[in-house]
């Protein structure tokens, strides 16, 4: 199965921080380097960074400050050697050719190992990107493809290997590789071509993490790895053969479509112990600050409502979102109140919670990859280096004695490790070497 490492400095739960043996700290880049290498350690697919680009006082511990993902991206890609980089970056509040320059710098620094989570950002940036209006649902979707394909346009300038070197000529580079892209659509009028070659796999792998319906749209005509919130089976199996069905009517193979629903394990010697641990973070909660988070999850503020009764009906939001679905159908199918349902949020903010013994996180696992719910896990320890060290230590051999996991990288791209294929390249007309262009 794949494994990534959702990395979030303060941790996943919300008072993961306030754990008596939690680092904290998006700061912290000697925690966040730690983390990365203990990922590659335990020969993990990816370590992956989200981002958001607005901040408030109420915001999640790990996202009220952060540094920008490419940057540290490029950072981890100088003290690790095989694992995947991923990041997330934004089409609404980005520009096609700077993003594609930064996100194929990071591939080839990291000699072809970035990816990059491709966001609409559901939340108003207009404030900080001089724009008049935040688009709405549909619109970003419509934005999203466009910039996809410009992306993807710009990445394929440079046919493989266009560097000549020739010295005695005077030959840099053979510029009939070099392709511009001459975009001209709705939203973007980009020429190109790139200034950045390609890395050993080509391009960055294309992550996608919106579960709505524009979402899988998107993800089915160019995802490579899709991250979701599930938090049952059925569920799960459902929008995996969905999905999956889409990748194929978009004439693509559905092994090149990854599914990675996120995970927080609890790791405890005895299934009781792992509760007790998980009831001890969930007793560093701050109730006002749940209650925020929930609100933003929800798209509704809950703040005044009585936390021990059931979740009331709540106004319909224009467009789609699927997290609040997702939170909101959990809560009606457990019965939970809004106390349960802040508490749910707090700790993963609506993906699935695994709390057990090893043996019992890692046959979960198994059992999801086994009946067709998931291709693997984006692993989101509640706070680090514990949690994360446990998973290590403790599930991960499990999984590689029951042949689940891999022992050792048997490549050294993200491609490779994710058993996608290489991107097509542009073929170019072959010419005699004397024909060749020079560009010094």
């Amino acid at each position: 199965m794949k494994l990534g490492l959702f990395l979030l400095a303060a941790g996943h739960h919300a008072g993961g921080w306030r754990h008596p043996q939690a680092e904290s700290g998006t700061e912290n880049i000697d925690l966040i380097v730690r983390a990365a290498q203990a990922a590659e350690r335990a020969k993990f697919d990816m370590v992956f960074l989200g981002d958001r680009l607005l901040t408030t006082p109420d915001s999640h511990p790990s996202m009220i400050t952060r540094p920008d993902p490419m940057t540290v991206l490029s950072a981890l890609a100088m003290v690790t050697n095989r694992i995947g980089l991923a990041g997330t970056a934004s089409t609404t509040y980005s520009e096609p050719f700077n993003l594609a320059r930064t996100l194929a710098s990071v591939d080839l620094i990291s000699r072809g190992r970035a990816a990059w989570n491709i966001v609409t950002t559901f939340a108003d940036g207009s404030i900080n990107f001089s724009r008049d209006r935040h688009p709405d649902h549909a619109l970003r979707y419509e934005i999203a493809e466009e910039f996809v394909q410009v992306v993807e346009g710009l990445w394929r300038s440079w046919d493989p290997d266009p560097y000549v070197r020739d010295k005695q000529a005077g030959v840099y580079i053979d510029t009939a590789k070099m392709h511009a892209l001459h975009h001209k659509g709705r939203f973007y009028d980009v020429a190109g071509p790139l200034n950045v070659t390609p890395s050993p796999q080509g391009r960055p792998v294309l992550i996608q993490a919106g579960s709505s319906g524009p979402g899988q749209a998107l993800a089915a005509r160019h995802a490579e790895v899709v991250f979701t919130a599930q938090q049952d089976l059925s569920a799960a199996q459902a929008f995996y053969t969905g999905l999956k069905a889409q990748v194929r009517a978009e004439g693509r193979r559905a092994d090149q479509c990854l599914v990675m629903p996120g995970l927080m394990p609890i790791v405890g010697r005895t299934e009781k112990q792992a509760r007790a641990k998980l009831a001890e973070l969930q007793a560093f909660t701050d109730q006002s600050n749940a209650l925020a988070i929930l609100s933003e999850q929800l798209d509704s503020d809950v703040t005044g409502l009585p936390l021990d009764g059931p979740l009331p009906e709540l106004p319909p939001v224009p467009g789609a979102h699927s997290r609040r679905d997702l939170l909101l159908r959990s809560a009606r199918e457990q019965g939970l109140t809004l106390r349960e349902l802040y508490h749910l949020v707090a700790s993963a903010r609506g993906h699935q919670i695994v709390v057990g013994t090893a043996e019992q996180i890692a046959r979960h696992m198994v059992r999801w990859v086994e009946q067709g719910a998931a291709d693997g896990f984006n692993i989101m320890p509640a706070y680090f280096p514990g949690g994360l060290d446990e998973f290590n230590a403790e599930v991960v051999p499990l999984l590689q004695a029951w042949g689940h996991a891999r022992t050792e990288y048997e490549g050294t791209t993200l491609r490779q490790h994710l058993g996608l294929d290489l991107p097509a390249p542009r073929r170019s007309a072959a010419r005699a070497p004397q024909e060749i262009e020079a560009h010094v």
